[in-house]
């Protein structure tokens, strides 16, 4: 019963609706039917309380017939232009021309023949397939004149050092030093001069980490300080570090942030073991993480080599752990594993990860090559 009367509402609103909506139309037709005889009318809406709109009826207009037939079979039929027919100056101007295709890959080799520079930079030695992968660089490097653009910073980096075999390898990773000011890549050597590096460990570390002299000085004064103060250093041991590793300047500090608290918290190492690690292996400041804990892990809980045994030879985080797992397993299956000083037939970390194959074979595990490749084959 509910349904039956939900549905004569739902019946009466539609009628109503329609009722209602034809009304308003009829009413509509009435109303333009009378415009459209008078001269002009005015339309009120007095009850919206709306201004009247004067309507002026403009006069229409019939044109001509057109049979659209006969015209579409005109220009279906009409024949081709002839690329010997001649056109007008004004027929040429609005043909619109398709723009040439690119070819699908660019290379800087195209331009080699064209290019003055270009072709000295190859015979110096820059690996121009390198560079073409960078953005803007092969733009940047096709507007360059070599005499004025580029020969002046050779000769500024072969003053700082570098040898004519070294200006090549350098461009092709810091192509950016000729976009330098001149002026301030000289200030950047006066600086570490003034800290006391030696002109050799100036050339050294420029060769090293190319983007060192694109760094202001005092970008390079904070990265020095940090170092120094985070490892608690001397000024000379910091010198030490950042020659032999001089990307230290030029890398990211936030790995080195990172490996520093993992090797006090997480490994157990004191501050003064740290330094010490740091200074013999600077590596181990931006080394991976993961491979920084199991290289630790398999070393100290496997092999059972305690901390300060691993200060001695901090080298161990540099070899590979594979090499280092085969080698500890083999020793234990001739019952040489003695990682202890204090009793006989002792093995050093240092003897057991960078020796070669045939020395660890004869002096540390006391057998032959052929035994060792045997029971590699077994695991």
């Amino acid at each position: 019963k509910n349904e039956t009367v939900a549905l004569r509402r739902l019946l009466g609103h539609i009628y109503g609706t329609e009722r209602t909506t034809w009304s308003s139309v009829m009413l509509l037709r009435r109303h333009f039917t009378h415009l459209s005889t008078e001269g002009d009318a005015t339309v009120m809406f007095s009850e919206q309380n709306l201004p009247s709109i004067k309507l002026y009826p403009q006069e229409t207009k019939v044109l001509p017939g057109t049979d659209f037939n006969t015209l579409s079979e005109d220009l279906e039929g009409a024949p081709p232009l002839s690329p010997l027919e001649e056109i007008t100056e004004n027929e040429a101007a609005q043909i619109a021309a398709d723009l040439p295709i690119l070819p699908a890959s660019f290379t800087l080799q195209d331009y080699v023949d064209q290019s003055e520079t270009l072709k000295k930079l190859v015979l110096l030695g820059v690996d121009l397939s390198k560079l073409e992968k960078r953005p803007n660089v092969a733009n940047f490097l096709l507007r360059l004149d070599f005499e004025r653009d580029v020969s002046r910073f050779l000769l500024f980096l072969k003053d700082v050092g570098l040898e004519d075999s070294q200006l090549g390898a350098f461009l092709s990773k810091n192509p950016f030093i000729l976009s330098e000011d001149l002026e301030n890549l000289q200030k950047r050597v006066s600086y570490l001069r003034l800290k006391e590096f030696s002109k050799e460990a100036v050339a050294r570390m420029v060769a090293k980490a190319p983007y060192l002299l694109n760094f202001s000085i005092e970008r390079l004064d904070n990265r020095l300080g940090f170092f120094q103060r985070e490892l608690g250093l001397s000024t000379e041991k910091t010198r030490d570090l950042i020659i032999r590793l001089p990307r230290l300047l030029t890398g990211s500090l936030e790995p080195v942030r990172e490996n520093l608290k993992v090797c006090e918290i997480e490994l157990g190492f004191k501050k003064n073991e740290i330094q010490h690690i740091a200074i013999k292996v600077p590596k181990i400041l931006t080394a991976n993480k993961k491979k920084l804990m199991e290289t630790f892990d398999y070393v100290h809980n496997i092999m059972g080599i305690p901390h300060h045994l691993i200060v001695k030879f901090p080298q161990v985080f540099n070899t590979k752990l594979l090499k280092m797992k085969e080698r500890h397993l083999f020793l234990g299956f001739l019952g040489r594993a003695v990682y202890d000083p204090t009793k006989p037939n002792y093995v050093s970390l240092d003897k057991l990860t960078s020796t070669p194959n045939e020395i660890f074979c004869v002096e540390v595990a006391k057998a032959s090559v052929q035994d060792y490749e045997r029971f590699l084959k077994t695991l």
